[in-house]
């Protein structure tokens, strides 16, 4: 008989599939799915026991700011310190984000993720990469990005941008900026995803971006020209593409919950993108902090700029994101795949986010309130975190 730490480990419970859910069991072999088996199926929450675990693909944020007081903008250890608490959260993957900061303060982040890349702790999430939310965007749409430090792409030489493509995966740029669209076209041909964001940009200029290459669009409705029936602008050029992705922050804040049906019953189900845009003040109880200099003040579970009173990114992780969503009617399956199978394929990453022979065995244990048990990354378990904000009394409303 094999000695006990050398057998594959078999997880059981009600498996969050592509296209529903199924009581079965995965074996697990080193840090890869060996074998799925489905029992039969269960096609809603209810219709199993509460005892079985739902069993998730690990979630993907490819638009965190910072998490539990770490900034990703900080240093090695602060991103150590973000991917540990992270993981918690259900999150195997990730994108380091930075906000708007001068083009040295960028390419010195762009140098610190990838001298931590290869170092990255295993019982992390797992970087990506990194994302660079700005400084080509428009201050009319700035939200809350320093203005001070937002550049035109017209005046920054390509030879600026050369020392931030490599592990760059992911770049908001407006698209009515002058050199907006020239700069989508250019990330595109080095391999970069563009997302049109930050941006007041009439319909054909939206439309421009998307056909010069932008792939998604940041935190839709959020910080760009909206749904105008006699103006239509970037929200209603990303609705209407079947093929555009969209990112939605779902803590019932940034886009009411009333909203999120216009939404997902406009975009095709495996272009909808849960992105957290969380701040590194989630998860730490905190009231005040700063992010890209600007102070940001915490109240109940709404994040503002002092200043301005404008919203300032979220304290959600993509766990609370994913109960949100499923509370208010999407089905558990869809939910899952727009935190996890979804953003793997805007980037182009294939080998994970599928409960699949061959996929990496990143997981996630939900309870059934959908609340985290615990995470495997890479075929080891890891403890879950509490349950973050919940929504229920708003999304009752909403219906």
């Amino acid at each position: 008989m094999a000695p006990e730490a050398d057998r594959p480990e078999v997880v059981r419970g009600r498996l969050v599939l592509d296209d529903r859910v199924a009581a079965g069991r995965i074996r697990i072999d080193g840090d890869r799915i060996a074998e799925v088996e489905l029992e039969d199926d269960a096609d809603s929450p209810g219709s199993a026991e509460p005892s079985d675990a739902f069993i998730a693909p690990g979630f993907v944020d490819v638009h965190v700011h910072g998490w539990g007081g770490h900034d990703a903008m900080g240093e090695i250890g602060d991103l150590d310190g973000m991917a540990r608490a992270l993981l918690r959260r259900g999150v195997t993957s990730f994108l380091p984000t930075a906000v708007t900061a001068s083009l040295p303060d960028l390419v010195a982040f762009a140098a610190r993720v990838r001298e931590w890349v290869p170092r990255a702790p295993v019982d992390g999430a797992a970087p990506l990469g990194f994302n660079l939310e700005g400084p080509f965007i428009s201050a009319a749409k700035k939200g809350a990005q320093n203005a001070a430090f937002i550049r035109p792409p017209s005046e920054v030489d390509r030879a600026e941008l050369e020392p931030l493509l490599e592990g760059l995966r992911l770049m908001t740029v407006a698209p009515d900026v002058p050199g907006g669209v020239e700069l989508i076209a250019w990330l595109s041909g080095r391999g970069v995803r563009a997302s049109s964001g930050h941006s007041p940009a009439d319909l054909d200029t939206a439309r421009a971006g998307y056909a010069a290459g932008a792939t998604s669009t940041t935190h839709l409705f959020n910080a760009m020209s909206a749904v105008d029936h006699h103006a239509p602008g970037l929200a209603v050029a990303a609705l209407a593409a079947d093929d555009v992705y969209v990112e939605l922050i779902a803590d019932g804040h940034h886009v009411h919950p009333a909203v999120w049906p216009i939404v997902t019953r406009t975009k095709p189900a495996d272009r909808l993108l849960l992105v957290s845009d969380a701040m590194p003040l989630a998860g730490t109880g905190a009231k005040r902090g700063l992010i890209g200099g600007l102070e940001v003040q915490v109240d109940g579970d709404r994040c503002t700029l002092v200043s301005t009173g404008a919203l300032a990114g979220s304290i959600i992780a993509l766990d609370t994101a994913v109960r949100n969503l499923a509370r208010s009617g999407v089905s558990l399956p869809a939910a899952v795949a727009a935190a996890s199978r979804n953003p793997l394929a805007m980037l182009g990453v294939s080998d994970r986010g599928r409960l699949a022979p061959g996929q990496r065995a990143d997981l996630v244990e939900l309870d059934d309130d959908l609340a985290i048990r615990r995470v495997m990354r890479d075929g080891e378990w890891r403890a879950g975190a509490p349950p973050g904000v919940s929504l229920r009394r708003r999304l009752a409303a909403a219906r």
